[in-house]
């Protein structure tokens, strides 16, 4: 058997860093990590490829030579998938689709030969079995969400490791929170589930054979919704971490309780966890309250950011406008607390109801639904009639992105930023010339090109005159920096 797995492309987004990667000479921040791993669960006789849109072409040669196409898409990813499942279909190819956005909307996707709803974990192997005997199903969907103890080693020597800024790996799923706006507790639950300390170094392992060094992102949407597990991975991460000198920089997302726990953040510190991004929202305590996320009203959270950055971890951070809790000054409000904050990569949304969340069943229920989510919340539309004035809330959030993503703003709080960071160690020989070809390129386009070119240099003069050790990440920071206005000018 012949299989290809086809990852969707995405659309240029606040995510997407597509004009950052550039500098790297990257194709994508993360390979696919959710194929990497079915492909480490297929039997070991089948041979495989991966297509990654984001990185390279899909070719008709590609379909041609596979017997099955494995693809899995994100929301945001819809319309590239609905081409990929056409495209393999009109070859006469057949097409398994599965991943977060077919979990939570099957239904658009009728065409596809077989839909895997939720982790694959237990379906995965029966449905091999089913097609070894020609008995295969259109729907898949595991009677009751699956342990982690089985879950493989991802695949990740199918991926093109070059062409990543960073690799990724998972360590839990689900969340203990009850945000009504998530969809993460809809499709993983609110009983975080972990892998064993074992699977995780043996996939830090995995990677570091294969010649990888540089940036992990631990992918779990709440690294330390067990806190317990987690207490009980760190010290073994910092005994591996020490043992190989470091290997990698680790990111991951949290909820603003980390800020609470010193221990757990020193653990960190000393496993090189270098950034780290929390759901802070809105700094409007009855928009909290509103959205459910009880767990942000329960402490300052200025001072709960200060508290991790005060570790030498970077605090990146996703904020939202459009609650019907919100105030008529929130735009301004969002503003100053950013810019309090030091959060250079300060990730700004419209309020967005995803398919089956609570939210969307509040709203349903309420006729403010308009349409499905394009799974974009930082592209400016609304699919829901919002209680302020629609122009209003439009106008406000575009304000708040030209504001903030302006470069002598930007640029002041990255350099806030970089006062509170470890500092990085010495580069490797291969690692300064690629951060010396890097800042040439960013250098050339920012500091030569670019119309803010005097807020640039004045910048990297303030880098390299209070943060010699950490410039490398200065110049990243201004390659984000450019990305995320190139997209706001384009809003």
């Amino acid at each position: 058997m012949k299989v290809l797995f086809v990852y969707p492309e995405f659309p240029e987004t606040y995510w997407s860093f597509r004009h950052a990667l550039s500098f790297e000479g990257k194709r994508s921040a993360f390979p696919p990590l959710g194929l990497l791993t079915v492909s480490a669960m297929l039997p070991e006789s089948w041979e495989r490829r991966l297509v990654d849109m984001n990185v390279r072409r899909l070719k008709e040669s590609d379909i041609e030579w596979a017997d099955i196409v494995f693809t899995s898409a994100m929301i945001v990813q819809k319309d590239s998938l609905e081409r990929v499942v056409g495209l393999c279909k009109a070859r006469g190819r057949r097409v398994v689709v599965g991943g977060p956005y077919v979990s939570t909307s099957a239904e658009h996707l009728p065409y596809a030969d077989h839909i895997f709803i939720g982790e694959a974990e237990t379906t995965l192997p029966e449905f091999v079995h089913d097609l070894e005997l020609g008995i295969a199903r259109h729907i898949y969907q595991a009677a009751e969400r699956p342990a982690l103890s089985n879950t493989p080693v991802p695949d990740f020597r199918l991926a093109e490791l070059s062409r990543y800024s960073a690799m990724s790996i998972q360590y839990s799923r689900g969340c203990p929170f009850q945000c009504e706006f998530c969809d993460i507790i809809e499709i993983y639950g609110r009983v975080p589930r972990t892998k064993s300390n074992e699977q995780m170094i043996a996939e830090l392992d995995a990677l570091r054979s294969l010649g990888w060094r540089g940036m992990v992102f631990i992918v779990d949407d709440n690294f330390i919704g067990n806190k317990r597990n987690v207490k009980r991975l760190l010290p073994e991460l910092v005994e591996w971490s020490e043992r190989h000198n470091h290997p990698f920089s680790l990111i991951t997302e949290a909820s603003v309780n980390l800020a609470e726990d010193d221990a757990l953040l020193k653990m960190m510190q000393r496993a090189n966890f270098r950034r780290v991004f929390l759901g802070i929202e809105t700094p409007v305590e009855e928009s909290l309250k509103e959205a459910q996320k009880g767990q942000n009203t329960r402490r300052d959270l200025l001072e709960s950011v200060r508290k991790i950055q005060s570790y030498g971890i970077e605090v990146m951070a996703g904020f939202i406008v459009g609650f019907d809790s919100d105030p008529e000054d929130i735009f301004e409000r969002q503003i100053n607390f950013i810019r309090e904050s030091a959060i250079p990569l300060a990730m700004v949304g419209l309020l967005t109801a995803l398919p089956d969340t609570q939210l969307w069943r509040r709203l349903e229920r309420e006729g403010r639904l308009l349409k499905e989510s394009t799974g974009n919340n930082t592209d400016g539309s609304l699919n829901f009639i919002p209680q302020m004035d629609t122009a209003r809330l439009i106008e406000g959030y575009q304000r708040i992105l030209r504001t903030i993503y302006r470069s002598g703003e930007y640029y002041s709080r990255a350099l806030d930023c970089l006062s509170h960071l470890t500092q990085e160690p010495e580069p490797s020989r291969n690692r300064l010339i690629n951060d010396i070809v890097a800042f040439a390129r960013v250098a050339l386009t920012l500091g030569v090109r670019d119309r803010e070119r005097v807020e640039f240099w004045r910048y990297i003069k303030n880098s390299l005159i209070s943060h010699r050790r950490n410039f490398a990440h200065a110049v990243r920071l201004a390659a984000m920096g450019y990305h995320f206005r190139k997209l706001t000018e384009g809003i």
